[in-house]
């Protein structure tokens, strides 16, 4: 029977993704719900903003505060949903192989008549299963929430900035498991995961707008920008094929480790 090991591993995913979406949701809807008492004072917040060098504001994705748009793209998106869920995917994945092979269950999987390819494919779609639940819940929440306060956000663009951070999601999804397969130690794997991710967002962050902004080129944040699309109403689609093929060779990275790597 097809995909028996993504069904497994997705019901023993199931409860922490819920728990997760839970916790996020009831932050999105604390943030959206500041923004009334925000909007009174923005055009002083704004000024505040424009104050910081422009690197800063690249970096951090601060932009505007006199729009909805702008406050939800800088104090959810930007922070929890990119660097949090990123950090979040990576530690995931880090266990996801390096735990199974520290007490020796992958060994026992092995001895079962699935290829290692299969294994790796199965596993990595019921890593998902967090990333499924969390995109078809939050912009609901979101949404709603806006029009709650009265002020409404765009539920196109804002579909958007989901859409186009799944790519980023993956690469992050992607790191986590190279290292995971890379490393017989869960615990080695997983912080491994959250220091690269952390070390590639800071990276964007400070060379962003300054003679060094090619160096963060190779950070994933680069090319993913909530506040641009909920702001500026731009999606870069080049961007998010980019990073899903990288996080397509990330994949395949992961299969060659993989198939020569001795459990």
């Amino acid at each position: 029977m097809g995909l028996d090991t993504t069904r497994y591993e997705a019901r023993r995913r199931i409860r922490g993704s819920v728990a997760l979406t839970s916790i996020l949701a009831a932050f999105a809807v604390l943030v959206v719900y500041l923004y009334p008492s925000i909007a009174e004072s923005s055009a002083d917040i704004d000024a505040l903003i424009q104050a910081f060098p422009e690197s800063v504001r690249q970096g951090l994705g601060i932009e505007a505060y006199s729009s909805i748009e702008g406050f939800v793209a800088a104090e959810l998106y930007q922070f929890l949903w990119i660097l949090l869920l990123g950090l979040y995917m990576a530690y995931t994945a880090g266990g996801a192989f390096a735990g199974d092979i520290e007490s020796k269950r992958l060994y026992l999987v092995l001895a079962t008549p699935i290829s290692r390819a299969r294994l790796l494919v199965e596993k990595t779609l019921a890593l998902l299963t967090p990333l499924v639940v969390l995109n078809l819940v939050l912009p609901l929440v979101v949404f709603g929430t806006t029009i709650l306060i009265d002020y409404p956000i765009d539920p196109a663009y804002l579909l958007a900035v989901h859409a186009v951070s799944i790519p980023y999601h993956l690469v992050c999804l992607g790191i986590g498991q190279v290292l995971s397969i890379a490393f017989s130690r869960g615990n080695t794997a997983q912080l491994g995961g959250i220091a690269i991710i952390f070390l590639l967002f800071l990276l964007d962050s400070v060379t962003a707008g300054t003679d060094y902004e090619w160096l963060g080129r190779v950070s994933p944040t680069r090319y993913v920008d909530p506040t641009e699309v909920l702001l500026e109403e731009t999606i870069r689609i080049g961007d998010a094929v980019f990073l899903l093929a990288v996080a397509l060779l990330l994949l395949f990275a992961s299969l060659l480790v993989f198939q020569s790597r001795d459990v």
